[in-house]
């Protein structure tokens, strides 16, 4: 086609562009969190910036008083939020619009509740739901109201145990720093917390802002106060999590290379994943520690980009016939196991010690995966709300290294992705997304997946739903922490690479001429 040229040209130019504005932004890209948000509020109103927070709060309440979701996913953020605002009402001044929002989100949370509801697996979820309940109970008690009651599967004695160790002087494990707000007032000015940089404790805003305490936060000068205040979003919303910079690069390198775009990438951005590693792994971002899921996604990304490195540190979190994302996980992840595979696969070029030990790692591996797949043919994971997301992983990672025993599994994962596509040509758990429409399209031209003239069908048809919807840049939150989120750029890298893909398979391109050309004039 005429304009194919010029659209190849066009998506390495956007790529080069996009890591070089990656490679200058120390916190990573990621969409502001109702959960992270509403603890700053209720923690640190003295923090500058605190009607734009309160502001965000309320112009994100639903209808019918819930913040988040869908599903069960309305559950943290409408505590936060709720519990920040009740809190907020007990201020001097606050607006009359804060007490109704407060009230909504109330009744909500009486009725979302009553429910025999099923928690969702994001971080410390079993610990911050029965914390939350009771903050806001304390609000009732004072209002005279009826309290709520704390879901199945919580654990309240646990927090009340950590909370008591922390007040007695005791540190916690290095993981529930990202969540260390989830303590309360003992975790203020914690003689066991040593904030990265001197900025930022665990990762997280809310961990931050809950160890600097309301005096500190009045400090401008404070390295962990200018912190707080650079995450900020203009319109007051904070991320659940930065900053993510290793997270966010390796996902994006490996995205972009293992489509075959060619992009210039920075010595420095491969330099400084090499520099991320410890001998236990590299961790996601500053004040996390290292897991498996980001240590190999960092390996495969260097593989790719031809400066490997020994992948020995995967060793730490092997478990019997699976790899832990860290010491003590209490549900395994596919996505993170699909991603050892990966990055196993790609280091079996080296001249590795114990050679077959990774070999025989990624046959258990390519089993372990296998034994995860649904009875449909798709998987889920820990990570992200989608299937499509834990399926895109898996069915690529076995397609790669998983022999004939993981060609099983892709073949699977094939008839599913068939069976899902949606009548518009995405793909979606709840509705149809770019987001997961580009892991099924991704997943279909995939190197290693068996092809018919079905999957190059749903493929074009895929690709054509990603070009129709071009310039809708908003993407719902997928992604599992201690609320659902969205990575902006790894989703951009995600959907780029789909439509590479579809691009440069002219038996793609020759069912959808016309939407093609119009993509090439862009």
């Amino acid at each position: 086609m005429s304009s194919r040229g010029s659209w190849l040209a066009n998506a390495n130019e956007t790529v080069t562009a996009l890591v070089a504005d990656m490679a200058a932004d120390p916190w990573g890209r990621f969409s502001p969190s109702v959960y992270e948000t509403g603890r700053i509020v209720a923690l640190t109103p003295s923090l500058p910036g605190h009607a734009e927070r309160v502001g965000f709060l309320l112009r994100e309440q639903h209808g019918d008083g819930r913040w988040g979701g869908p599903g069960d996913y309305d559950i943290v953020p409408t505590l936060s939020a709720t519990h920040a605002l009740l809190t907020e009402t007990s201020r001097p001044g606050a607006h009359p619009e804060v007490a109704r929002a407060a009230e909504r989100g109330v009744r909500a949370l009486a009725d979302r509740l009553r429910l025999n509801t099923l928690l969702p697996d994001t971080v410390a979820i079993e610990l911050m739901v029965p914390g939350l309940v009771d903050d806001i109970n304390a609000h009732l008690e004072r209002l005279g109201r009826p309290p709520l009651t704390s879901p199945k599967g919580t654990y309240a004695d646990l927090l009340a145990q950590l909370r008591t160790a922390v007040s007695q002087g005791h540190p916690l494990p290095e993981k529930l720093l990202h969540s260390l707000e989830i303590v309360g007032a003992p975790a203020q000015s914690a003689p066991f917390v040593k904030p990265v940089h001197g900025r930022v404790v665990g990762c997280s805003p809310a961990a931050t802002a809950v160890w600097l305490g309301d005096e500190a936060v009045r400090d401008e000068r404070n390295p962990c106060v200018r912190y707080l205040r650079a995450v900020q979003e203009p319109g007051g919303g904070v991320p659940v999590a930065a900053p993510l910079a290793l997270f966010e690069r390796s996902w994006v390198l490996s995205t972009l290379v293992s489509a075959g775009l060619d992009v210039r990438v920075p010595r420095e951005l491969v330099d400084g994943l090499h520099a991320a590693f410890s001998p236990e792994g590299a961790a996601g971002g500053d004040g996390l520690p290292p897991d498996v899921d980001d240590t190999a996604t960092a390996l495969y990304a260097l593989a790719l980009l031809g400066s490997p490195r020994s992948p020995e540190s995967l060793w730490h979190y092997e478990a019997d016939d699976h790899f832990r994302c860290f010491p003590e996980e209490r549900t395994p992840s596919t996505s993170a196991n699909a991603h050892v595979l990966q990055a196993i696969g790609a280091s079996l070029g080296l001249d590795l010690p114990d050679r077959e030990r990774y070999v025989a790692a990624a046959k258990t591996l390519t089993r372990w995966l296998g034994e995860r797949q649904d009875a449909d043919g798709g998987w889920h994971d820990k990570w992200h709300a989608s299937p499509f997301y834990a399926t895109a992983c898996c069915a690529t990672a076995l397609a790669e290294y998983g022999g004939a025993d993981g060609n099983k599994a892709v073949r699977r994962a094939v008839d599913w992705l068939l069976a899902t596509q949606r009548k518009d040509g995405s793909w979606g758990r709840w509705n149809g997304t770019r987001e997961e429409t580009a892991y099924a399209v991704k997943t279909l031209l995939h190197q290693g997946v068996p092809t018919t003239e079905a999957t190059v069908r749903a493929a074009a048809r895929g690709a054509a739903h990603l070009l129709t919807t071009d310039g809708d840049t908003t993407h719902p939150p997928l992604w599992h922490d201690k609320d659902l989120y969205t990575p902006l750029r790894i989703v951009e890298v995600e959907i780029i690479a789909a439509l590479y893909l579809a691009h440069n398979d002219v038996r793609v391109t020759s069912l959808m001429p016309a939407v093609l050309e119009r993509a090439g004039a862009c």
